[in-house]
Parts: structure tokens; C-alpha cells; sequence
């Protein structure tokens, strides 16, 4: 299904929790926290019931994301079922990965395809900085787990903040000259919570992408620019694997955009830097049928914004990014 600017929906990104076990300067502080009740997030049957409404109105792929997604206990059920639902051509999941040695081939013998694994810096002392919990042994682990339990291609998401981990991109950029990675950087978004700190840290893609290039070497287009899902792809001279910017900022792609958001608490996010949102758990948990779910998505791709209005300094508020889904 096409929403009215002629895009198609056809990306369901659903948040299994606001929980984490990270406290990232731009996500998350460190007190005064406040989580979605267990009572409020969707069960596995009810993400079931969801998904199976989603793929009717249109949807193809789904991505798990958090918080963190593994901290819930029924991971593995919820990827079995998703997977098993006809229709649904890929599945795959962003993660810290500090759980996969745990968990890497239950998830993909459940069905998953691959994962994106999230580590702001190769430095065992500034990491913590950023990502304040953060273990750089526990994050090597979860990526060898997932290479082993054949969750690949791997993409490492790297969010460049100034003043905390300026000299990680040319340091993460260099694994793609001997991983088959695509190492990506993210862009800071403001959303609801720290905001202070992603506007006042914000780094542009370009940025980093001269940064890496004044000390690994020049980064080259592949195909020819276009984008592979949210990023932008280059390839260093001999790179076994690319490096990928996100530009959401300072360059959206907002007209090629095919995604829509499910909360952790179980509301459909028309798009991520806008705060409006159709309750659909309120359908699932007062007799909503199936048909009744798939309306409801059909109404949220047909209200669909053009894009974000961040150039106009207005931004989303009324949710962190833990609490919307990466």
C-alpha cells in the first residue's frame, strides 16, 4: 500500500521494550527513569496478531529494536512466530550485542536473518563515556556470535558525538578494510529526554566522512550514490566491507521513506521525528479484529507525513528513542 505522497510502507520497525542495559549520553540518563509497565507492552501473541495485520497492509520486512530487544525473556518465541507468518520476507534486528553469545543460535534457528549491532567506539576507555555501561569485550562477543550463528551481513551503528568519541570513525571505518561489515554512522536526532546534548553534539555526516577519509584514505560511491535502505554507501580502496552514512539531518531522505514504527507500548509512529501516533493496542486489548488491525494501518500509511520539520526547529518530544525503536 502507498501512502498519499506515492511512497510505498512496506518496513514495520516494532520497539519490544524502552528497556536497556546501556545508558547511552544521547538515549538514556543514568536516574530518574521511568519504563513502560510489562503490563503495557504487547505480548508475543499480540505482536503475532500485529505483524499478521501488517503484512495484509502491505509490509515486508520487520526489524525488532529497544531499548534493547534481547532483554526480553521471550525473544526467541517472538522471532519463531513473526517468522513463521506468511508473507514476512525479512527479518532482522538492532542490538547492543551483549546477549548474543546467550542467545545467537536460538535467533537463528527461530528465523533471523541478520542483526545490526550498535558500538559507538573501538576504545575500551573513552566507550563508557558514551555509551556510560558500556563493555567493548561484551561488545566483540556479541559480534563474533552473531558471525557464528550466521545472523550476517553484520552492520555496526556508530553515533559520532562531539566531544565524547570524535575519534572513533576512522578507527571503526578501518574494520571494513578486513570484515565483510558495512560500518555506519549515524547521525544524533533530538527527540524527547537528552536533548541538549544531541543538539549541542551534533556532528554531520560529512564531518565524519572527511574525518575518515583525512586518515584511512578516500571513500568511494557505490552504486553511484543511491541509497541501501537509510544510508548512504562507500567503499575505502581494498575494503572487504563499506562504510555507510545516515544523514537524517543534514540530509533526509525523507521522500524514499518506507518505514513505520510500533512503540514499546504499543502505538503506530507515523514517523520517527513527529509525535504522531494511532493507539493500537487499544484496538488489540478492546476485541479489535483483524480487520480492525489492518484499518488501522491502512490509516496510519494514508496519514503518513511528507517528512520531519527539523529544519523549521520542530522536533519530537513526547518520546525518547528507546521508548519509539531505533
Amino acid at each position: 500500500m502507498k501512502d498519499q505522497f506515492g511512497r510505498e510502507i512496506n518496513y514495520l520497525r516494532i520497539s519490544l521494550t524502552d528497556r536497556c542495559n546501556l545508558r547511552c549520553v544521547y538515549c538514556m540518563p543514568m536516574t530518574g527513569l521511568t519504563f513502560v509497565p510489562n503490563d503495557k507492552l504487547l505480548t508475543a501473541d499480540e505482536l503475532e496478531q500485529t505483524v499478521r495485520a501488517a503484512v495484509e497492509a502491505g509490509f515486508k520486512k520487520v526489524r525488532l529494536t529497544g531499548g534493547e530487544p534481547t532483554l526480553r525473556s521471550d525473544i526467541v518465541d517472538i522471532v519463531r512466530r513473526i517468522t513463521a507468518i506468511d508473507g514476512v520476507e525479512e527479518m532482522v534486528m538492532t542490538t547492543n550485542g551483549y546477549r548474543l553469545p546467550h542467545i545467537a543460535r536460538d535467533l537463528a534457528a527461530a528465523g533471523m536473518k541478520r542483526v545490526n549491532i550498535h558500538v559507538d567506539s573501538l576504545n575500551g576507555d573513552s566507550l563508557p563515556r558514551l555509551m556510560r555501561l558500556g563493555n567493548l569485550d561484551k561488545a566483540w562477543a556479541g559480534i563474533r556470535a552473531a558471525e557464528e550463528a550466521g545472523l550476517t551481513p553484520i552492520k555496526l551503528n556508530a553515533v559520532i558525538t562531539r566531544g565524547y568519541n570524535n575519534e572513533a570513525a576512522a578507527e571503526l571505518a578501518r574494520l571494513s578494510l578486513d570484515h565483510p561489515w558495512q560500518i555506519r554512522f549515524i547521525e544524533l536526532m533530538p527527540f524527547g529526554g537528552p536533548t541538549e546534548i544531541q543538539l549541542e553534539h551534533y556532528v554531520s555526516s560529512e564531518e565524519v566522512k572527511g574525518w575518515i577519509e583525512q586518515e584511512v584514505g578516500p571513500l568511494f560511491a557505490v552504486n553511484n550514490g543511491h541509497l541501501d535502505g537509510e544510508a548512504r554507501v562507500y567503499r575505502l580502496a581494498g575494503a572487504e566491507g563499506t562504510v555507510g552514512f545516515i544523514s537524517p539531518i543534514s540530509n533526509p531522505y525523507c521522500d524514499d521513506c518506507n518505514r513505520m514504527r510500533l512503540t514499546a507500548d504499543g502505538r503506530l509512529r507515523l514517523c520517527l521525528l513527529k509525535d504522531d501516533e494511532l493507539n493500537l493496542r487499544t484496538v488489540l486489548r478492546n476485541g479489535g479484529s483483524h480487520a480492525d488491525l489492518v484499518e488501522m494501518f491502512k490509516k496510519a500509511i494514508y496519514h503518513k507525513p511528507v517528512g520531519h520539520s527539523l529544519k523549521d526547529g520542530s522536533f519530537a518530544q513526547n518520546r525518547t528513542m528507546s521508548q519509539i525503536g531505533g
